[in-house]
């Protein structure tokens, strides 16, 4: 049976914040046809927020530290400021968007990150994603726009990653849909060199991941995003996509690992 598509955009908070970035990023994805569900990260407007409310914060490796209050600006901050202006922008696009986060109709449950050398506070790692809630969403036709928040079922809510969950969504609607998830961000693209945005590398492949961090040709944040990207693809996303707002369909296209004889 042929499966029916669904484009699922994770768009950074470097765009988040930059009024041109965002708006040609939803542009391009009003324009994209069919089913769709955005997911978005903050950026430094929490951090601004906190600022202002006189809330440090606290960065280890480009990670926030979740504290209790912390936690108060970012449910704040990506569950409303920035997920329903995301929201009003796409309404006024013509699209049918609805603003949600983890905990909404139980969408995406996790689990607070054990204490181990670091202690991140209240943040989520994704241990399950609703897949029924989604499909109902989608199949009349409303347009999810995830918010980097998710919930224990215990009461609280959690933190989370929002490439983590745009790539735990994009695995677990594989099995209903036929699913391109898409990275976007700041840069077109995987770079050979970081200074020439020209220089994109079209496909990568798991087997020329190790040698490409190794030589320093992938680094910092760029890892993580494509672990999830390999995770991704081997367990039943069609495709993944790295690409900046003014592409969708170009960047770099990760590819699956080869299937292997046993």
């Amino acid at each position: 049976m042929i499966k029916e598509e669904l484009n699922i955009i994770k768009v950074g908070g470097a765009i988040v914040e930059d009024e041109d970035s965002l708006k040609g990023l939803l542009m391009s994805f009003s324009g994209l046809h069919g089913k769709k569900i955005l997911v978005h990260g903050g950026g430094k407007i929490a951090t601004e927020v906190a600022s202002k409310l006189g809330i440090e914060t606290q960065m280890i490796d480009g990670r926030r530290i979740t504290s209790a209050e912390m936690l108060k600006v970012v449910t704040m901050v990506y569950g409303g400021l920035v997920n329903k202006d995301i929201v009003a922008r796409l309404q006024a696009l013509g699209e049918n968007a609805i603003g949600l986060t983890g905990a909404d109709m139980n969408l995406i449950m996790s689990v607070k990150r054990p204490v181990e050398l670091i202690n991140f506070g209240f943040v989520g790692d994704v241990k399950y994603v609703n897949t029924r809630s989604l499909k109902s969403l989608l199949e009349v036709g409303a347009v999810p726009v995830l918010a980097p928040l998710t919930h224990d079922k215990e009461g609280t809510m959690l933190n989370t990653n929002a490439d983590t969950i745009a790539s735990s969504v994009a695995r677990a609607l594989s099995e209903e849909y036929s699913v391109t998830l898409t990275f976007c961000s700041s840069i077109p693209g995987v770079l050979r060199d970081l200074k020439d945005p020209s220089s994109v590398i079209r496909t990568i492949s798991k087997a020329d991941f190790a040698p490409m961090v190794a030589d320093g040709t992938i680094s910092e944040g760029m890892i993580p995003k494509l672990q999830n990207a390999f995770d991704a693809i081997n367990d039943g996303v069609a495709k993944v996509v790295i690409t900046s707002p003014s592409d969708l369909s170009g960047g770099t296209t990760i590819l699956a690992d080869p299937e292997t004889d046993d």
